[in-house]
């Protein structure tokens, strides 16, 4: 079993493993335990109770977070003749409106972040599964990423500014980033709060019990921070 360095080791006795920390607490502590060089990720790992092996008990959707994530977000859209026009005009980085372009993807060219696509390029960007599928790139209804080219600068820019998707993996699991932590756990709470009610806002109907078991929140290679589920779920976003 590999060893833990001496930074994580100092970082995780700051920790509580038996406590259950705030929300604000473990934003505080997240900051705090970050041992990296670099301007480390905060990801929240949530531990659903739901059947993922049920249709009628997945969760996904997008949320658009106050402070965005800190990094550059680079979008790809699939549009042809004026969608790709108005694609271009909103600042979309890449857009794929030939077999050339297809092509290159297909060769397994990936540099982009969010993929979006009008419905009527569906059938060519649906033939890219096998390169966007594992990447979590493929464009989606449920996600927010197919869309009429009119909305196209709406989402472009919620893209860019920190929209963010999150969907119950196969584990019963969400894992979502939520900013750096050069933001400051006001920012990153801030974040986290409207995660968390956009969560709890997409509990299926066929949901039973207890929804969200599990949270915790954890820098880059940091060590994880238990928050109290119950607070977690209660909290009112700040305007």
């Amino acid at each position: 079993m590999a060893k833990h360095g001496k930074k994580y080791r100092a970082a995780a006795a700051k920790v509580d493993r038996d406590n259950f920390y705030t929300p604000s607490d473990a934003m505080k502590l997240a900051v705090e335990t970050s041992t990296t060089s670099f301007d480390s990720t905060v990801e929240v790992h949530v531990r659903m109770g739901l059947d993922p092996r049920k249709a009628d008990q997945q969760v996904r959707d997008v949320v658009n977070l106050p402070h965005g994530l800190g990094k550059t977000v680079r979008v790809l859209v699939f549009a042809s003749g004026e969608g790709a026009t108005i694609a271009r005009d909103a600042g979309a980085d890449f857009v794929a409106d030939d077999d050339e372009a297809m092509k290159k993807i297909q060769d397994g060219w990936t540099d982009f972040d969010v993929a979006i696509s009008t419905p009527d390029m569906m059938g060519k960007a649906g033939r890219l599964g096998r390169v966007l599928g594992p990447r979590g790139l493929m464009p989606n209804p449920k996600a927010g990423t197919v869309v009429n080219a009119e909305d196209l600068p709406r989402v472009i820019e919620e893209s860019k500014a920190g929209r963010v998707e999150y969907r119950l993996d196969k584990t019963a699991n969400i894992h979502v980033p939520i900013g750096k932590t050069s933001f400051g756990a006001e920012k990153l709470l801030d974040n986290f709060t409207s995660l968390m009610n956009a969560i709890v806002k997409s509990r299926p109907a066929a949901a039973k019990g207890n929804y969200i078991q599990r949270v915790t929140v954890a820098s880059t290679m940091g060590p994880g921070v238990k928050v109290d589920a119950y607070q977690a779920q209660s909290l009112e976003a700040t305007e």
